[in-house]
């Protein structure tokens, strides 16, 4: 019998029976696979933040004070510890042995004295402005001071041509090294409007969604394999819309119309009455479109997924903070733009929302958005259990944990986790026919 851990929160036992099928051997050339049975136990360990009604985290809770719920059903909790302040406890540890006849000293509880977290930043140049730049490098500049302490470890990547790829370290000097490189190369809206689009919308700035997805696909399966760390993820990016700016980009506005538009898409006076007609070609475009919110949303959810699976936390920070407008030499229709920045940010809220974190958007004060991201990251519970879940084959699997105490307490936690897809089994080899026996 062998135990083997998959990951953060999943561990496969695996029992093999040889059964024989007759009390008679038979000839070795007839003998028969063994059948093996797998029985799959999931281990899943996830960070819970309970505050009361001031906003001010509850470091004394129980065991018993939690309940903790999958798909409905209740869990034993199997492990439990809790982290105040960076100071890291085991709840469930065993007492230390009784002290000598004689002396009386108060228990103590074995404490780690390390924060014990690990932060990912990802620098995602492809979707910042460069007149943005600035912007972004004075976030973190305020990120290594209010954010990233002694002990913390942390990486940073970006996505484009900023070229960062800092691997876990605890030297916080690389982080200012960073700094110096980030440099933003985001589309403008003219440029969206004005370059051209394939099938399914703009070709650029479907392949820069890509390549940050992607990015951070892969960080996520790296971070799936740590264990007994908080992780969490500072994504900054000015977010992402799979169809901005669909009317001027495919000559849909009215004619009168005295905003910018991509006049090389538009058809004038063709039906002979000195009235507007749309290019039928761009009339198809927008039919193919039509499901571009969907393939967003879908990507967006692929990494939620991911992140729960891995027990990480995802904050988003849309560094252009308050939003009025558009820049004065971007002319831009201000429904299409308010349209633009809505859809943008809702993708960021997506992603931390559903992965338990905190979306910085709309919002100038980053002094306060970091010291709520600090706090959550640093007073928090890991509960841990054996899913006793009556469907095995269930990959989706919905979470609900629960206070017993009177007080009215507010818990944050992650809502589901989703079963990665089993790989499909190699087929059998195939054995080649014996040769037909021939006549001396």
């Amino acid at each position: 019998m062998t135990l083997k851990l998959n990951g953060f929160w999943s561990a496969a036992l695996s029992l093999t029976a040889v059964v024989g099928l007759s009390a008679q051997a038979p000839p070795p050339a007839q003998t028969s696979p063994s059948p093996t049975f797998t029985v799959r136990i999931d281990a899943v360990t996830m960070d819970v933040i309970i505050k009361d009604s001031d906003g001010r985290f509850v470091p004394d809770l129980k065991k018993e004070e939690f309940e903790v719920y999958e798909d409905g059903v209740k869990q034993d909790i199997s492990s439990m510890t809790m982290s105040h302040g960076g100071r890291v406890t085991n709840l469930l540890e065993a007492p230390p042995p009784p002290p000598p006849e004689g002396i009386m000293l108060p228990p103590v509880r074995k404490v780690t004295d390390t924060s014990g977290r690990i932060f990912l930043f990802f620098v995602d140049d492809l979707h910042m402005q460069f007149g943005n730049t600035g912007r972004v490098r004075e976030l973190f500049k305020k990120i290594g001071r209010n954010l990233v302490h002694e002990g913390d470890l942390f990486g940073i990547v970006s996505s484009g041509p900023s070229s960062i790829a800092i691997d876990m370290t605890y030297d916080r000097r690389r982080l200012d090294e960073a700094i110096n490189k980030i440099s933003g190369s985001g589309l403008k809206p003219s440029e969206i409007i004005t370059r051209g689009s394939g099938s399914q919308g703009p070709t650029e700035l479907r392949h820069n969604a890509q390549v940050a997805f992607s990015t951070m696909q892969e960080a996520l399966d790296n971070l799936e394999k740590v264990t007994n760390r908080r992780k969490a993820i500072v994504w900054v990016s000015e977010g992402y819309d799979f169809k901005p700016f669909q009317d001027s980009r495919l000559g849909l506005r009215q004619g009168d119309s005295p905003f910018l538009q991509n006049q090389n898409n538009v058809m004038h006076n063709t039906n002979g009455d000195g009235q507007r007609q749309i290019d039928p070609i761009n009339q198809q475009q927008q039919q193919s479109e039509t499901f571009s919110d969907a393939d967003l949303n879908y990507q967006l959810g692929e990494l939620t997924r991911s992140a729960n699976r891995a027990n990480t936390t995802i904050y988003t920070i849309d560094p252009r903070g308050l939003i009025a407008g558009t820049d004065i030499d971007e002319q831009v229709d201000p429904t299409e733009w308010n349209a633009f920045v809505r859809k943008t940010q809702d993708g960021l809220r997506v992603l931390a929302e559903e992965t338990g974190g905190l979306a910085v958007v709309n919002m100038n004060n980053f002094d306060k958005a970091l010291k709520e991201i600090d706090n959550a990251s640093s007073d928090y519970y890991v509960l841990g259990y054996y899913s006793n879940n009556p469907d095995p084959t269930k990959r989706r699997r919905k979470i609900d944990v629960k206070i017993v105490r009177k007080d009215d307490l507010q818990v944050f936690s992650r809502k589901e986790y989703v079963l990665k897809a089993p790989k499909p089994s190699a087929p059998p080899p195939v054995v080649p026919a014996a040769p037909p026996a021939t006549k001396p």
